[in-house]
């Protein structure tokens, strides 16, 4: 896939990896990519990414998946 952006003086001073990082958290963040393939996105490491996320306060884990772990616990419990 190839994205053009168009050229404006606000963008001149980002380097092209910057951009693709800053992409690829916000399509984290939207739910429409996995970490795994932000980062990839991104073209850095797993753990690369996650500091990255880390860095925009972007959370990782959800109180979805908090309420799901303590599901499983609750299940696991009272077998």
């Amino acid at each position: 896939m190839t994205i053009t952006l168009p050229d404006v003086p606000a963008l001149r001073g980002i380097a092209e990896g910057d951009i693709l990082l800053d992409l690829a958290c916000g399509g984290y963040a939207a739910g429409h990519l996995s970490r795994q393939s932000a980062a990839e996105v991104a073209g850095v490491s797993r753990h690369a990414f996650d500091q990255a996320l880390y860095a925009r306060h972007i959370p990782t884990f959800t109180e979805e998946m908090l309420a799901q772990d303590l599901e499983t616990l609750r299940a696991l419990d009272s077998r």
